[in-house]
């Protein structure tokens, strides 16, 4: 079955000093997951749902971190999606300039802030996974976090290079009725769809820990938090992801 996109085509200059996507290789991945699935959709594309879907699973698995960003740049076409968010879209636009691509589109998978495929291919999201981890380019440096009655903890482990510590915040289930647009009549469920991102440390290569108040996450019920360790270019654009947790 052939897997629909629907694009947005924009100008973008290419940065001499983008972010590598591709880093050395390293012996052994740090972590237990296997990388990080970042979904871009939204519901007023017709050919998201099945994406929405393949992130529903993938969010079920241990190995891998799923996130979905659903993006406002098609809120014109009859139905403004109820997630989405300029920060979405700007995240995106980013990896467009961290891959060197001429536009996005949607439904757009980003795997370990390196590569991309169509995120209704569970197939093609499989086989960049596991190139990735081949050449050393999976999860390569120890992250974890969780919750006690004071706060959330954060720790990143020993390694090397530079990298932002973010947090990304995500409500886990959320279920629409969708009434206008292309998916008029749907009432489709998501799953770890990103509500609010913040850059909270800076990582240099040695062991770091550090807290945030409990109230980011017990102040919005059903909400739940994900930590990665992510390369940022100069001008912002996010590029390797080194690590990740999720509490």
């Amino acid at each position: 079955m052939t897997a629909r996109v629907c694009f947005l085509a924009f100008a973008l200059p290419v940065l001499a000093a983008a972010t590598s996507v591709m880093a050395s290789p390293s012996v052994a991945l740090a972590s237990n997951l296997t990388g990080v699935v970042e979904l871009f959709t939204s519901q007023g594309c017709s050919s998201c749902p099945p994406a929405d879907a393949e992130l529903a699973r993938l969010a079920q698995q241990k190995d891998v971190l799923a996130l979905s960003y659903h993006v406002d740049y098609w809120n014109y076409r009859g139905w403004a999606d109820t997630l989405s968010s300029a920060a979405s879209t700007k995240r995106q636009y980013g990896y467009a300039r961290t891959l060197r691509r001429k536009n996005v589109y949607t439904p757009q998978a980003v795997i370990n802030g390196q590569d991309h495929a169509n995120g209704a291919d569970d197939a093609a999201i499989s086989a960049v996974l596991s190139k990735l981890s081949a050449i050393g380019a999976g999860m390569t440096v120890d992250v974890t976090a969780n919750m006690d009655d004071e706060g959330l903890n954060i720790s990143v482990g020993p390694g090397s290079g530079k990298a932002d510590i973010v947090a990304i915040y995500f409500d886990e289930v959320t279920t629409v009725e969708i009434k206008r647009g292309e998916n008029a009549g749907r009432t489709i469920t998501y799953h770890h769809s990103v509500r609010d991102m913040e850059t909270v440390g800076m990582w240099n290569g040695e062991a770091v820990s550090l807290k945030l108040p409990a109230s980011v996450i017990s102040a919005y019920p059903g909400r739940s938090c994900a930590i990665l360790l992510q390369v940022v270019s100069k001008d912002g654009s996010p590029g390797r992801i080194l690590g990740a947790a999720k509490i």
